[in-house]
């Protein structure tokens, strides 16, 4: 409790940053989402392979833009649904807004900590947005005549990361075969410990996290990492906190898109992806895969 007091007064002391007027659309059940197509996405025809994004606790769907970006010029579509606990605008991110909700006790669904509590009625609703706004794409232009529906990956962070690891089989119930690759970024994986289910996952996964990320331990990610079938990879980067995979640290951005989009290359478009079968960079800690 120390550690995370002591991570939550430091972020709450960051200054904020305006923010530049984003875009949000809005599906015909009233869910709020974000978009980033690659260039010329009219012209393509069912080729475009989709990634989903879920944002953390307290953030929204433009907390990790840089990194939603990095993919639509790589040449993926990325949809990021608004889930019930956004708060980007209080924030650069919306993150600290989420300590805020935390320490005030408007947490999630069960408290965080208490995994033992977590099944998969918690926070289902996240799965729920996550099914809706990939059903609303595969219905709707200018999506539905360019995304390739066979190839669609997940990607999330912190508690996203719990809600992506769900869909991928963590939580049977949750599976959604649809989805064909996971990006775990630091994320809240210590139930789907407790509960001995991250080899249900059937799915390539890939696990980013960092070495001072005093929120998700390294070690419980890399504990995760050991109980979850192959394909899957790791990642540890050298210094990284909880928040840099979010727009309030542009340190690690390059590594993470970098990893980030040969891990889709790899496992959604099938094409080589020469970082992954290459020694850990400078800013890596640990790199690890079994594919």
């Amino acid at each position: 409790m120390r550690l995370l007091l002591l991570a939550v007064l430091a972020f709450l002391a960051t200054p904020a940053v305006a923010v530049p007027a984003q875009k949000t659309l809005t599906t015909d059940s009233g869910l709020t989402y974000s978009q980033w197509l690659p260039k010329d996405f009219a012209r393509h025809h069912h080729d475009v392979p989709l990634i989903l994004f879920s944002h953390g606790f307290g953030g929204c769907a433009q907390q990790s833009r840089t990194l939603t970006q990095a993919l639509a010029d790589a040449g993926y579509a990325v949809l990021a649904p608004n889930h019930k606990d956004k708060g980007c605008e209080r924030y650069t991110t919306g993150m600290a807004a989420g300590m805020w909700k935390m320490m005030t006790g408007q947490g999630p669904d069960k408290p965080f900590g208490q995994d033992a509590r977590w099944d998969a009625g918690t926070e289902i609703s996240r799965a729920q947005d996550i099914k809706a706004l990939l059903d609303f794409a595969l219905s709707h232009e200018p999506t539905k005549s360019a995304i390739d529906p066979a190839r669609i990956g997940l990607m999330g962070h912190s508690l996203g990361g719990y809600a992506v690891l769900g869909l991928a089989g963590a939580w049977p119930e949750w599976r959604d075969t649809r989805f064909k690759a996971a990006l775990a970024l630091a994320p809240y994986s210590s139930p789907f410990i407790d509960k001995d289910t991250l080899g249900k996952i059937a799915v390539p996964v890939m696990y980013m996290n960092g070495t001072r990320d005093m929120l998700i331990r390294a070690e419980t990610v890399t504990r995760s990492y050991a109980m979850t079938a192959e394909p899957k990879y790791l990642v540890l980067l050298k210094g990284a906190g909880h928040f840099s995979f979010t727009e309030l640290s542009k340190k690690y951005q390059a590594t993470i898109a970098a990893y980030a989009t040969a891990f889709f290359d790899r496992t959604l478009k099938e094409k080589p992806a020469p970082r992954l079968d290459q020694p850990a960079g400078a800013q890596v800690a640990q790199y690890e895969h079994r594919p």
